[in-house]
């Protein structure tokens, strides 16, 4: 299975850090943000599967980061704050978070908070191995995908675009989901760059890329990738 990835928001450099070499030896890959503009480039450049988000921070709130988050991503969001007031509780599922842990808290504590989210927001990719379509195989654990057999040779982002795609097919995404799932939340790419990595994987995947069985172009909205076996 492909490493998670997550981001931790705090300005607490030193906790962030402990927080990042626990989670990185546990299995996760993780980066630190020691505020909301630093947690905005971030996202710009990555996709994370969660983020651990403090509320007090330097330029803004952790609220507010969250509420620009759900905008474009429904990435899962775990609070970490000395706040204790039930107002802030609320608060915080209200915007759209997704588990409120209180400081202090135990980096074991942490971990379970982790691991409890993650199998509740990807319970369907856990333990997947191989993903198909057609005469496509995806390889999640060596990120291989072949066509009857042959390997397919896909940039990164073509894989995780992919992937994307057959992990919801027969489900109509998108573009600027597509894009926030793939490129990151607040990432400045264009549509236009998804049109063409669409192409791409339709040239090395659809035995006839001008007429795609399984690709499709849904109008007025996204792509799906539709296969009914």
């Amino acid at each position: 299975m492909e490493q998670k990835r997550i981001l931790i928001v705090d300005d607490e450099t030193e906790l962030a850090g402990i927080m990042a070499e626990m989670l990185g030896g546990c299995g996760y890959t993780a980066d630190t943000a020691a505020s909301a503009a630093e947690a905005f480039d971030l996202l710009a450049q990555k996709s994370y599967h969660l983020v651990i988000l403090d509320i007090g921070l330097p330029d803004s709130t952790g609220f507010e980061v969250c509420g620009e988050l759900r905008r474009v991503s429904g990435v899962p969001v775990i609070f970490a704050s000395a706040r204790k007031t039930e107002n802030d509780r609320i608060s915080s599922f209200d915007i759209g978070g997704d588990d409120y842990l209180e400081k202090p808290y135990s980096m074991k504590e942490l971990l379970s908070r982790v691991n409890a989210l993650m199998r509740r927001a990807y319970a369907s990719q856990t333990d997947v191995q191989c993903m198909t379509f057609g005469d496509v195989t995806i390889h999640t654990a060596s990120r291989n995908v072949t066509k009857a057999g042959k390997t397919v040779a896909l940039a990164q982002r073509e894989y995780d675009l992919l992937t994307y795609l057959c992990r919801n097919k027969n489900t109509a995404v998108p573009k600027d989901k597509l894009i926030a799932e793939v490129w990151g939340a607040f990432s400045e790419v264009e549509p236009s760059t998804l049109t063409v990595h669409i192409r791409w994987l339709r040239e090395k995947l659809e035995d006839d890329p001008a007429a795609p069985k399984y690709i499709k172009t849904v109008w007025k909205l996204g792509y799906m990738l539709e296969d009914a076996t």
